[in-house]
């Protein structure tokens, strides 16, 4: 869905904007209606990325808590990062540079490994870099580890910034909640 599409202006967002802002009063309802939303609007292109999305949501999610659980001992705390890292980069690998990856390294060493042919979602670095941010400003003590995964989730995919950007820092307390 794109944000000038007739679908997007009159239909999804004065939805959301009626929902969000008369029919819902508590905050943490308002929270998980713009997360199913964001959701929703992710997978509006194609459904199976958003299982993407919450894959990395939910890794990161975990790599938050444990970061701030070992945040004090140096080595368990960069062996968690490193981890939160290759798990991260490896996302956006797989999408996005192993078919170029596979027929260089077929065309070098003349093997004949078969290379998928993979689709590359939407806003797939953004949101992995989003939630990069998260895990390091956590880290970094310049925010805290979200215990409920679904604040997480808001924060990796509100709809308004998920495929226009800029990505922010954590630390920023815009998604903080």
């Amino acid at each position: 869905m794109l944000f000038s599409s007739e679908i997007f202006l009159f239909a999804f967002l004065p939805t959301v904007l009626f929902v969000y802002y008369v029919l819902l009063r508590r905050r943490n309802l308002r929270n998980y209606f713009l997360l199913l939303s964001s959701l929703f609007f992710y997978a509006w292109g194609e459904p199976w990325f958003v299982f993407v999305m919450i894959g990395s949501i939910i890794g990161n999610w975990y790599f938050g808590l444990l970061v701030d659980k070992v945040r004090e001992n140096s080595l368990k705390s960069r062996v968690v990062i490193t981890a939160m890292l290759v798990f991260n980069l490896s996302i956006i690998f797989v999408f996005k540079y192993l078919m170029f990856a596979l027929t260089n390294i077929n065309s070098l060493f003349g093997t004949e490994i078969a290379v998928p042919r993979i689709i590359l979602p939407i806003g797939i670095s953004f949101f992995t870099f989003q939630a990069i941010s998260y895990v390091i400003d956590i880290y970094r003590k310049h925010g805290e580890a979200q215990k409920n995964p679904l604040n997480v989730g808001l924060y990796i995919s509100l709809f308004p910034q998920l495929i226009a950007g800029p990505i922010v820092r954590y630390e920023t307390g815009v998604f903080s909640v």
